[in-house]
């Protein structure tokens, strides 16, 4: 039992399941609803978009188990009591798990492709893995590249759907599409970037001692803080629009600029506030999680258009 408690704590099963939940709201929420103004039907459906979200699931957890691979040292001193690789689960099994969900998720995306003749798709998740690696093993440790590595693998998690329906010329307002897909990838980008970032401050201590070069060591908490505040400035102006694209429905339109204001435009002038006073790994972590809270709550926002 230990060992499965470890193995799901080293796969971040929660944000496995957010992935997984991202995936399935953006299908049903916002893709169906345009293709079934024209009767059609998106290219990828039924069994064979559940074997993307697998896809996604196997991807992420593999990511997930890299990092901490690489980070063993760093997270003895940043959160000695979260370490897993070596105290509970040996490297030569974590290299074993990583390479095989890897293989089902990569075997998985060329066996999509070939059934659904959606184009690139084995290339695309291919290069996601290569990213995920060259991260975890060099780019988490530099100057914002790596921050911004994984802000575009969060916005990818929803991209790789509309990525599927590029060819597709049976949807009607293709345009409406296009812009609800970029709208929600890019609020997925700029949350993600705003929390590796508070991350980043959390974790000052041991990575200067490890000689990471990330954005609070090398520009300093202050500088990392302000830039954060303008990510979160930004971040309130793009949530200003949905409620726009709802206009047609009034009380869609009155009810989801209430949600927006009370859990996540709300939340974030909090963390706005409290980030100015934050200077304790522990204070970090806080606004790490309610972040993480405002993704949830910014994703579940797509259920205004079903």
């Amino acid at each position: 039992m230990k060992l499965i408690k470890a193995f799901l704590q080293l796969i971040r099963l929660p944000n496995l399941v957010f992935i997984a939940i991202t995936q399935v709201i953006f299908l049903y929420c916002i893709e169906k609803p345009l293709f079934a103004e024209t009767y059609t039907m998106a290219n990828l459906q039924g069994v064979y978009f559940l074997l993307l979200v697998v896809v996604s699931i196997c991807i992420a957890a593999a990511g997930n188990i890299i990092n901490d691979y690489f980070d063993v040292k760093i997270d003895s001193i940043n959160k000695p009591h979260k370490v897993i690789v070596q105290k509970i689960i040996s490297k030569n099994w974590v290299v074993v798990w990583y390479i095989l969900l890897n293989i089902v998720g990569l075997a998985l995306s060329f066996f999509i492709e070939n059934k659904t003749n959606i184009r690139f798709i084995g290339f695309a998740n291919s290069i996601a893995v290569l990213t995920l690696f060259f991260y975890a093993a060099y780019f988490k440790k530099q100057f914002l590249i790596g921050n911004i590595f994984i802000a575009l693998l969060s916005a990818w998690v929803i991209l790789i759907i509309t990525f599927c329906e590029v060819e597709n010329n049976s949807i009607s307002n293709k345009a409406t599409f296009y812009k609800l897909s970029l709208l929600y990838a890019g609020f997925a980008f700029i949350i993600s970037l705003i929390r590796e970032m508070i991350k980043d401050m959390e974790d000052v201590k041991g990575d200067e001692q490890f000689g990471c070069k990330t954005i609070p060591i090398v520009l300093g908490l202050y500088a990392t803080k302000i830039i954060v505040l303008v990510l979160v400035i930004i971040m309130i102006a793009i949530l200003l629009i949905v409620p726009y694209y709802l206009l047609q429905f009034a009380w869609q339109f009155w009810i989801s600029l209430l949600y927006f204001i009370v859990l996540v435009i709300a939340p974030l002038i909090w963390i706005a506030f409290k980030l100015l006073k934050a200077n304790t790994p522990q204070s970090f972590h806080q606004l790490s999680t309610i972040v993480k809270m405002v993704m949830l709550t910014g994703i579940l926002s797509m259920l205004f258009f079903s």
